[in-house]
């Protein structure tokens, strides 16, 4: 005989989803890291199954994230790549933000920008940009100048697309409106299309801060330099693997401060849209 289904069971799933759902965010990404380091520490210094060459344990990541801290601290060598890495991906985010909002307006706003443009950004991001790390070094030399033009080459597409689609987001009956009362092209780009934009272009941004990031110590890591991915380079060369652990964490502190800060700023500019989860804002 075929039992029949529980009416209760959806309720009682609900309820466990609502409960989840209540855990605050830091409770959840302490416990979320807590697991984590407990299965790192178990593979590497509990039973050893992952050689410490590959993967060193916790607590000898955390020796070298003092040490690095301390550096940092006391204005050593460190300091110096850090802030090396900070100009580097400063300036090309700047650059990749003023290239591609243009660019995306040119191609949102024009049907020679959509037509012949577009297909050749297109083109030229589906090629492999690491590949051009010896042509920028070639071109611009071993100085910031080509890590800058590298983090600024990886990052600009996700800002033309995004700031494109964003002119597109206004619907057929905001633009006829502004049509009937006799706005110009300027003003139905400036009073309608950008405000109504703006939360694809910040997607853009957040999208852009992570490529920058990549892009900044890509170059350092291939062509040489005094920043973070220089210190990279050389600790991987030595095959000490807990300072090259260190040296990421604390460059994933520097990305996470230039996301956070486009998520704020988007907050505070776009308060009229509610902010995306993945921002980090909800």
């Amino acid at each position: 005989m075929t039992s029949m289904p529980d009416p209760n069971a959806d309720t009682v799933w609900v309820e466990r989803e609502a409960l989840i759902d209540r855990i605050p965010r830091w409770a959840a990404m302490l416990g979320l890291a807590l697991i984590v380091v407990a299965i790192w520490d178990l593979a590497t210094a509990r039973m050893g199954w992952v050689s410490p060459i590959i993967l060193p344990s916790p607590m000898e990541t955390l020796h070298d994230l003092i040490f690095v801290g301390q550096n940092l601290a006391t204005g050593g060598y460190m300091l110096d790549a850090l802030w090396t890495t900070t100009r580097t991906v400063f300036w090309a985010f700047v650059l990749a933000t003023a290239i591609g909002f243009s660019l995306g307006v040119l191609v949102g706003e024009t049907k020679f920008g959509e037509r012949a443009v577009m297909p050749y950004l297109v083109a030229i991001d589906t090629m492999p940009k690491v590949a051009f790390a010896p042509l920028f070094i070639a071109w611009l030399g071993f100085d910031i100048a080509s890590k800058v033009a590298l983090a600024t080459f990886i990052a600009t597409f996700p800002v033309v697309v995004s700031t494109a689609a964003g002119l597109y987001s206004a619907s057929e009956n905001e633009r006829m409106l502004f049509k009937s009362i006799g706005a110009s092209r300027m003003q139905t780009l400036i009073r309608l299309k950008l405000p109504t934009g703006l939360p694809h272009i910040f997607t853009g941004l957040k999208i852009a801060a992570v490529g920058v990031m990549a892009g900044a110590i890509t170059g350092e890591f291939l062509g040489g330099g005094q920043g973070f991915g220089a210190l990279i380079r050389q600790s991987a060369s030595q095959m000490d693997t807990p300072r090259v652990f260190a040296l990421i964490l604390y460059l994933s502190l520097l990305g996470l401060a230039l996301f956070f800060s486009i998520a704020w700023l988007q907050k505070r500019l776009v308060f009229w849209n509610k902010p995306d989860r993945i921002g980090g804002v909800a």
